[in-house]
């Protein structure tokens, strides 16, 4: 079985290319810590966390500490694709 939950995950912060402007780095990080890493933290040890776009799991790979994959990489470890 697969389980799925969403979890209230707000905004990475990236928005694109702009998180990696240095300029706005600060503001990046600040953003993604409101919702979405603290819920990235507190997940169970054998979730897999799944982010469409590849600026979010870029994010939650950096501030997060954990891989993020697509939705269709997770069907596939699943062996559902």
């Amino acid at each position: 079985n697969l389980e799925v939950s969403e979890i209230p995950s707000g905004c990475c912060g990236m928005a694109g290319s702009f998180g990696y402007e240095k300029r706005h780095y600060d503001i990046s990080k600040t953003i993604s810590e409101d919702r979405l890493m603290p819920a990235i933290r507190g997940k169970a040890a054998d979730t897999t966390v799944v982010a469409c776009g590849f600026s979010c799991r870029h994010q939650i790979a950096d501030f997060g500490g954990t891989e993020a994959v697509h939705w269709v990489e997770a069907l596939r470890a699943k062996g559902r694709v």
